[in-house]
């Protein structure tokens, strides 16, 4: 479905953006799909410390001087 460029800037989407479509009353409604920013990451972090490799591993354990004086 092609989506004119002044509708897509009016309801804050991009090219590409996932859409929901249902029709209701005969009429086809087309709403932007809200998801979060972040979505994936999680699960992404943890694949990469599953598959991490020794090299890898030891960059875990590098600190940079002064980081124990740091308070979070």
């Amino acid at each position: 479905m092609i989506v004119p460029r002044s509708i897509m800037i009016e309801i804050g989407i991009s090219i590409g953006a996932p859409m929901d479509m249902k029709v209701e009353d005969g009429k086809l409604i087309v709403t932007p799909v809200q998801t979060d920013d972040r979505m994936g990451w999680a699960e992404a972090a943890q694949n990469i410390a599953a598959h991490q490799d020794a090299d890898a591993a030891e960059w875990q354990e590098f600190a940079n001087e002064g980081d124990s004086e740091l308070t979070w």
